[in-house]
């Protein structure tokens, strides 16, 4: 469901899917191909969320943001299942592992990849093409070619599986 709030009506592009059920309100920009899926919530009520091209916001996400502090998702990056973001930037092909959270100011990395159940702090920047996990995140490893085949494989089955949904649902 798209949602204007005070005037600002979600901008979606042609190509991208909003699942049934998922909430985008406000002031919010979702680029070519990206998916938003079942019963997620992006509320742009506050500040700015923009979302790149080919992105994928999963199942029950809630993306959020204080005054004067965007969030920023940028090109084929995957925030998996239950992920919360609020106010951060998440760089190209990074992952948010399910169940993660993300808080105000902090910089997820190019290629960086967020293992599931992590919290990433205020403020934390996670360096690029490094796995980072715990509570608070911290990194533990740089990334392996068979992580960034792992990461490539889900961002591209999600932006193929939108398209399907896309044309069921239309």
């Amino acid at each position: 469901m798209l949602v204007n709030y005070q005037g600002q009506q979600p901008e979606i592009h042609e190509t991208s899917f909003i699942a049934p059920g998922a909430v985008v309100t406000g002031n919010v920009k979702i680029g070519e191909g990206s998916s938003v899926w079942y019963n997620a919530v992006i509320r742009g009520d506050v500040s700015p969320v923009i979302i790149g091209k080919e992105s994928n916001i999963q199942d029950l996400c809630c993306l959020h943001q204080s005054p004067n502090k965007p969030l920023i998702i940028e090109d084929r990056v995957t925030i998996g299942h239950k992920v919360t973001l609020h106010s951060a930037i998440i760089r190209n092909h990074a992952l948010i592992g399910m169940d993660s959270t993300v808080l105000d100011g902090a910089e997820i990395g190019e290629y960086a990849f967020i293992g599931a159940g992590s919290l990433v702090t205020p403020g934390t920047k996670i360096p690029p093409r490094t796995l980072a996990f715990g509570r608070p995140a911290r990194v533990v490893r740089e990334l392996t070619p068979e992580d960034y085949q792992d990461m490539e494989r889900i961002v591209q089955e999600y932006a193929d599986k939108a398209q399907v949904y896309k044309k069921e649902h239309q």
